[in-house]
């Protein structure tokens, strides 16, 4: 009798969701990386499957080992495939034990990858494309971890100003008069793994038109286990999206204790109507392939099959 074939792993979930693509691997306790291309940032580096390496920045949560496992990797290759010096944003508390896992790796292959570790506080911010900023937003785990939102900062006029001929507003900034404003706006939320918390009521989580958000644990005896965890429970996705405008909300971090028909299900039944059209599961690689193929349809660009 012929061995079985292994099972099927590290398929890379993906949807598009315009103007973002959403791509990436989210099992709790094996992997998380979901990656935003158009943004040039990734949330967690899991394993760091292939399309991870073309994130210029990696938006570390927190330090578990599912979460920050494929960093090293992705340095290296960032260098041997000369795709530029990669760059892990992490909260301040861990940075050092980050950078001495680095240290490690250079002990054991007796030589130096190029990285770049940015410490940052709750309430930071940097940028990652011209008036893009990360900013990173405390959260509620079992270690330090963060949420993070991306938010573009748009100049506007002041309201004052409006109207007034573009020879004299030159008049005025050349005189060290202030003529605008800054307008913040998110554009993609990310909650990494967290309880319920402050953060997750913010402007950046509640104005953001994608939010992606862990949700470990659906079934109703699993409250707890959520609760000692500090993870999100569906029971929480349900108040969550009362304050939540975004467009789309893609849940991460499922769990194998509970199927993706189990999980279907129990979304069906908890949450509203008019909120489950916002509602897509990253690994849900079937439904999101249907979808992908409409959108394909819908653009006239034909289907074109998932590998």
């Amino acid at each position: 009798m012929l061995p079985r074939r292994p099972p099927r792993s590290g398929q890379v979930g993906f949807l598009y969701l315009p103007p973002y693509r959403v791509q990436g691997i989210s099992v709790a306790g094996e992997q998380t990386a979901v990656h935003i291309p158009e943004l040039d940032v990734a949330f967690d580096v899991g394993l760091c499957p292939r399309p991870i390496l073309s994130a210029p920045y990696i938006a570390l949560t927190h330090g578990h080992m599912d979460h920050v496992a494929g960093l090293p990797y992705y340095f290296s290759q960032r260098v041997f495939q000369k795709m530029g010096e990669g760059t892990c944003v992490c909260h301040e508390a861990i940075a050092g034990d980050v950078q001495a896992m680095m240290g490690g790796w250079v002990d054991l292959e007796k030589q130096h990858t190029p990285h770049n570790i940015i410490p940052i506080k709750p309430g930071g911010e940097i940028q990652i494309k011209p008036n893009i900023m990360l900013k990173a937003l405390e959260a509620s785990h079992t270690v330090p971890a963060l949420s993070y939102a991306v938010v573009e900062h748009r100049k506007k006029l002041l309201e004052r100003f409006v109207g007034v001929p573009q020879s004299e507003l030159r008049e005025l900034r050349i005189n060290g008069t202030e003529i605008t404003h800054t307008l913040k706006i998110p554009l993609v939320a990310c909650t990494g793994d967290t309880e319920v918390g402050g953060q997750l009521f913010e402007p950046e989580f509640t104005n953001a038109p994608v939010v992606l958000t862990e949700c470990t644990f659906f079934e109703n005896d699993h409250k707890k286990r959520a609760s000692v965890g500090k993870h999100l429970h569906i029971d929480d996705l349900v108040e969550l999206l009362r304050v939540w405008k975004a467009e789309h909300v893609v849940i991460t971090h499922t769990s194998r204790r509970t199927t993706l028909d189990q999980i279907r299900d129990i979304i069906q039944k908890r949450i509203s109507c008019d909120d489950l059209h916002r509602i897509h599961i990253l690994m849900d690689h079937r439904t999101n392939r249907i979808r992908y193929e409409k959108q394909l349809e819908e653009m006239g660009e034909g289907v074109v099959a998932f590998e």
